[in-house]
């Protein structure tokens, strides 16, 4: 029973780390484990020549000019900078075609901010917005229609809290559409007024479309090793949080919800994201689709009441570009937090997170408000743990009587499985006792990894001397080889198995699984290396208390 209470330890201990890592890869769309197929190189069409998205229902699709190349684009670039971002956009449609966040460095050049949107010879991804027709088959100004820019400041001058850059269009169809986005200081959400002109002699009812397109590559930088979703998603109250695989939309295999009077559609990365928000109660359609080949669209199309010949409508949108800070998320929208995605132990990782948010406004560095949250959830544990630990103290201390019992027996199974039960009664034992506590705080303890690997808090964030980015993986390796030493420390102060091959695999598991950690990122590491210093503490004061002296035993391969 002792052997077979140390086997389902370590089944736990290899299911929660298998879960840990192929949950993620499957939970964002992933197929293959460590090797995930590689994608494309390049988007091979501009999203410039992006189709107007499908009308929603009885509306006609407006006709859409064609596209230049990237590389000869004819609209007029501007570049728009705050405190936190800058902004590119181009007059073919008011488009936003290039972002960067001056708060969050590039992983190679340090000196640069982080690019998200962008359109280049290597990369798509861009918002677009326009109109199309409800019923009417007449065509109105899209995200490829030519507009003037109206003269306007182009940076955030001191003691100044927004800009607006606005956009307008010739008349087209009988309509002119203005766009106005205003921008605030330290804010990543932009505020995108639309204003729709009637200057015919007749009524119209154009629809709006909000749309983020972007190629199915992976974002530059990220591992084939640590791979982490990337794609599309749609948020409504009726089916809540879903994300979709860009394979998923090639092959129709999409299935979210078609209206909504709420919510948003978003394209997401890790650590970052970009999202269309609606006012709530506006009915919108929502659609996935693919534009061309590796090029993907999420979006909302909403209806315009009829606007009589000299009327105006306005339609207010924001568009979300930028870092995942949770606090910051929730306070835009209901549900835009969830682009932040704990995966299934989403109910353990929130409060998990708000604990890390609070130490970390008292501590103010990363790497020791993780250690404190080990800390506090190893006080949070102790009883469950000082259970476990004195459970496996009283086998150890029975273990002798156990190994000469099997190797008295070893010929009369039955006998030698009575002979160990009447020990165990005797000893008042339970060969179980250590396994339960432990399995109530696997949970926590994979929430915790969850929000370690998800929070672009840890992006760039130092901790002490060499480890200057908690979000990488230790350059010099020292934690990871840190990591691997305590963790073989626990395995040897336990008690030898008895049969030769379960005590080689008490040693080659702890190695195998460390592995792993030489390429996470410098945070989980330090999170794990914190829990296994802290568990040995525990466990060698309860053994000591209970008068059995911790001992190493090491491993025989003989």
């Amino acid at each position: 029973m002792n052997d077979i209470r140390r086997t389902i330890l370590w089944v736990i201990f290899g299911f929660s780390m298998v879960l840990l890592w192929d949950q993620w890869q499957v939970f964002n769309g992933r197929k293959a484990t460590f090797f995930p197929a590689s994608t494309p190189v390049a988007a091979k069409a501009a999203a410039s020549s992006a189709a107007v998205p499908p009308a929603a229902v009885n509306a006609t699709p407006g006709a859409v000019p064609g596209g230049t190349p990237l590389t000869t684009k004819s609209g007029e670039q501007v570049v728009v900078s705050t405190d936190v971002l800058s902004l590119t956009f181009d007059s073919e449609g008011g488009t936003l075609v290039h972002s960067a966040f001056s708060q969050y460095k590039d992983m190679t050049e340090k000196d640069k901010g982080f690019v998200l949107l962008d359109e280049s010879v290597s990369r798509v991804y861009v918002a677009q917005t326009g109109l199309i027709a409800g019923g009417s088959g007449a065509a109105f100004p899209t995200h490829k229609t030519p507009m003037t820019l109206v003269p306007g400041e182009r940076s955030l001058k001191d003691g100044q809290n927004e800009l607006q850059v606005k956009f307008e269009s010739a008349d087209i169809g009988g309509v002119k559409l203005v766009k106005t986005y205003t921008i605030k200081r330290g804010a990543y959400d932009v505020a995108v007024r639309h204003d729709v002109i009637n200057t015919g002699s007749a009524p119209v009812a154009p629809q709006l479309y909000l749309q983020l397109v972007r190629d199915g590559n992976k974002p530059p930088g990220e591992s084939s090793f640590y791979s982490t979703f990337t794609g599309p998603a749609i948020y409504t109250e009726a089916k809540k949080y879903q994300k979709v695989d860009f394979k998923d939309i090639e092959n129709n295999k999409v299935d979210v919800e078609k209206q909504a009077t709420n919510g948003y559609v978003a394209m997401v990365q890790h650590y970052f994201a970009a999202a269309w928000i609606l006012p709530e109660g506006l009915k919108r359609d929502l659609f996935l689709r693919k534009v061309d080949t590796n090029l993907y669209a999420v979006g909302m199309i909403t209806p315009l009441d009829a606007i009589a010949p000299g009327a105006t409508k306005t339609l207010d949108a924001k568009f979300f570009v930028g870092p995942q800070e949770e606090k910051v998320l929730e306070a835009l929208t209901p549900g835009l937090e969830l682009v932040k995605d704990y995966g299934w132990l989403t109910i353990l990782a929130k409060p998990l997170y708000w604990l890390l948010d609070k130490l970390h406004s008292v501590i103010q560095n990363w790497g020791w408000s993780i250690m404190a949250l080990v800390l506090l959830l190893k006080i949070a544990f102790y009883w469950l743990n000082a259970k476990a630990y004195a459970s496996m103290a009283k086998m150890k201390a029975v273990n002798p009587k156990i190994t000469e019992l099997r190797e008295r027996l070893k010929d009369k199974p039955q006998e030698m499985q009575q002979a160990m039960m009447k020990i165990y009664r005797d000893e008042k034992v339970n060969p179980m006792g250590g396994c339960f506590p432990i399995m109530i705080q696997i949970p926590v303890f994979i929430a915790l990894y969850w929000v370690l690997l998800s929070s672009v808090e840890m992006r760039n964030a130092p901790w002490i001397l060499w480890i200057h980015d908690l979000s990488s993986k230790d350059p010099l390796f020292i934690l990871p080889i840190v990591m691997t030493m305590t963790t073989l420390l626990q395995t040897a102060l336990n008690p030898a198995p008895p049969d030769p091959m379960q005590a080689k695999m008490m040693w080659f598991m702890p190695l195998i699984f460390s592995v792993m950690f030489f390429a996470f990122p410098a945070g989980l590491v330090l999170y794990w290396i914190t829990n296994n210093i802290l568990s040995i503490t525990q466990q060698w004061v309860i053994n000591t208390r209970m008068g059995v002296p911790p001992q190493f035993h090491l491993p025989k391969f003989k």
